[in-house]
């Protein structure tokens, strides 16, 4: 129960690049598109946890070089992407790039670069699932459907709030992945249980 619950956080965590994209995508509709909504929740979801797995299968190779300092590869990477998360959400807000008319139709070119750009932090962490002996399929599951349900919801939260929850909700996001790098890396130690 510990590790879905660690898993859940970590889907949340790794989300919120994705959500505050799918809020920009949100103001952009003027009501907002279920299929549209869906389509951006099934690119995000579903690059969410393929990276993971493509960093799963590089990790995996080098697994047994790295095995006495793993918890601490796991805790630089998940600090610095959460790291570079919180400082994102710290400057200063800024119009979302992608509105550029309302209602306009989805670019798949479009949606299938951003879904990559967002999901890159996904594979340094699935480099970290080899290392800690991470049950794969359990994490990118619950990674992707996470992904799937927080990015439809960000559709409906950018068309009805705008983008005012944008840096709230990276800042969270990046908080959460610092604090399970920490925690990684202390349960290692043997601080803490």
């Amino acid at each position: 129960m510990a590790m879905f619950i660690e898993l859940l956080l970590m889907g949340v965590g790794l989300a919120m690049d994705a959500f505050a994209v799918s809020i920009c995508k949100g103001l952009g509709m003027r009501k907002v598109n279920k299929k549209q909504a869906v389509l951006i929740g099934l690119f995000f979801g579903g690059f969410q946890a393929l990276m993971p797995f493509i960093g799963w299968v590089l990790g995996s190779q080098f697994e047994k070089y790295i095995t006495s300092i793993d918890h601490w590869i796991a805790f630089i990477l998940l600090g610095f992407i959460g790291g570079k998360m919180i400082v994102e959400a710290l400057k200063p807000a800024e119009e979302c790039d992608e509105v550029k008319e309302l209602d306009a139709p989805l670019n798949i070119k479009e949606l299938f670069i951003l879904a990559i750009a967002t999901s890159i932090d996904a594979l340094a962490v699935g480099i970290t699932f080899a290392f800690l002996s991470y049950p794969i399929v359990e994490a990118i599951s619950i990674i992707g459907v996470v992904t799937f349900i927080i990015c439809i919801a960000g559709v409906y939260v950018g068309n009805f709030f705008g983008s005012k929850y944008k840096n709230k909700a990276e800042f969270a996001g990046g908080a959460i992945l610092v604090i399970l790098g920490l925690r990684i890396l202390l349960s290692h130690l043997g601080i803490i249980g």
